[in-house]
């Protein structure tokens, strides 16, 4: 039997998916990359925002038109499902199983009461099939969310917070190391808060054991909230020279009446002195950071001053979401929502004024030498494509161009001269 997977959304949810792809390989099938040539198709959806659903949807009535040909089993599973699995039962008969999140521990029984074969490799027992390039990997520390933001239906998909075992996330980057990955991207909802929800912080704990590891060369963090950011992880990440001086902290927005009102954790003036504690301690640090434009209740003049702080911290990287209603949320019902055309014209005068900001900043390196990861070469122009400190593995970050009189390997670590 050959299987074939499409992943949607986050890296969270990707290496749910390198986990079932394992799974499946684990029980005699073959993993397969041309979906026309799969018996099974299963699609890991995303549902967080309202364009993730209807990416889902869109993506299992097209796969299933694969079912009139080679394709026999359609499955289905992912945050869309969890959420949304009554509805989506009744709607789309095309599809033979469907698998919510809260069922991966049962997965054998189900499928196998589904699809009419025999599954005998336990869930949880598998190999994780890596998906990502040989080199890079993620290490996913934790499942679900505390925070409650009141805009996020992530506690409602994925429950609260729960950190995996210190010592089984050393076994799995062990492996990884073996396997030839040399950076580890730490990912979780929430990575600053691994092990408070079981009394005590295991981050600094984590990242000193994760530095010991023969193989790994960089190790970056995301998903870093910036009220857990303390001394003691900044010192974690100071004395481990692997761990990279990236930051990919989400403040969503600076004024402080909407962030009390998305329920954040903490004010403008905590966000200002959490980045200048990072910049104190790495005078070069990377920031990255996500906002939400068009918030229920959001003036003009609050808007404003999200432009007059992103003007003044300046981050190196800025993603953006116009504010998504999300179903059974606090924010859903909240009042004053905005106009989409206004929040469209704030998400494209935000952006304008971040690339503009990040232009700046990337001229600060002119003239530096800086540490590249070989990501490709161009076959016609014999350009390399690489990613520096400054870039995550997740195609948001940009790369850097560059040539070299030597044929470099992929994956291997270079000096390149940025100009």
């Amino acid at each position: 039997m050959k299987v074939g997977l499409v992943s949607l959304g986050c890296s969270k949810n990707l290496v749910d998916s390198e986990n079932l792809l394992g799974w499946f390989r684990s029980n005699d099938y073959t993993v397969v990359s041309n979906l026309k040539e799969a018996d099974t198709i299963v699609i890991n959806t995303c549902g967080f925002i309202e364009a993730a659903k209807q990416e889902g949807i869109e993506t299992i009535l097209q796969l299933a038109d694969y079912k009139k040909n080679n394709c026999k089993n359609l499955i289905v599973t992912g945050c869309l499902v969890q959420r949304y699995h009554q509805d989506l039962v009744d709607a789309l008969p095309e599809v033979d199983a469907w698998v919510r999140i809260q069922d991966y521990p049962k997965i054998n029984e189900i499928l196998s009461e589904k699809l009419h074969q025999d599954f005998k490799v336990v869930y949880g027992k598998q190999e994780r099939l890596q998906s990502t390039a040989k080199h890079t990997a993620y290490l996913k520390i934790a499942e679900g969310c505390s925070n409650r933001c009141t805009y996020c239906a992530i506690p409602l998909i994925r429950g609260g917070m729960n950190s995996y075992p210190l010592d089984d996330l050393l076994v799995e980057a062990i492996k990884l190391a073996d396997n030839g990955v040399k950076e580890c991207v730490i990912i979780a909802q929430d990575t600053s808060r691994y092990g408070l929800d079981q009394g005590k912080s295991l981050l600094p704990k984590l990242l000193d054991e994760l530095n010991k590891i023969d193989g790994f060369h960089w190790i970056r963090l995301l998903y870093q909230y910036p009220d857990a950011i303390t001394p003691e992880i900044l010192d974690a990440m100071k004395r481990n020279e692997k761990v990279l001086p990236y930051f990919d902290i989400p403040i969503q927005h600076a004024n402080n009446r909407l962030l009390k009102l998305m329920n954040r954790k903490g004010t403008k003036e905590d966000i200002r002195r959490v980045i200048q504690n990072i910049r104190e301690v790495f005078p070069k640090a990377i920031l990255r950071t996500t906002i939400i434009v068009g918030f229920p209740g959001e003036t003009e003049d609050d808007f404003n001053e999200l432009l007059d702080f992103v003007e003044e911290v300046k981050f190196d990287r800025l993603g953006a979401f116009t504010y998504s209603p999300e179903e059974d949320t606090v924010a859903y019902d909240m009042p004053d929502t905005i106009e989409k055309e206004v929040k469209e014209d704030r998400y494209h005068r935000l952006m304008r004024l971040q690339s503009l900001i990040s232009f700046e900043r990337m001229q600060t390196w002119m003239n530096e030498v800086i540490e590249v990861c070989v990501e490709s070469r161009d076959p016609k122009s014999l350009v390399y494509h690489g990613r520096s400190l400054h870039s995550a593995p997740d195609d948001v970050d940009g790369e850097v161009l560059f040539t070299s009189s030597k044929l470099l390997k992929k994956g291997s670590f270079v000096q390149v001269k940025i100009n």
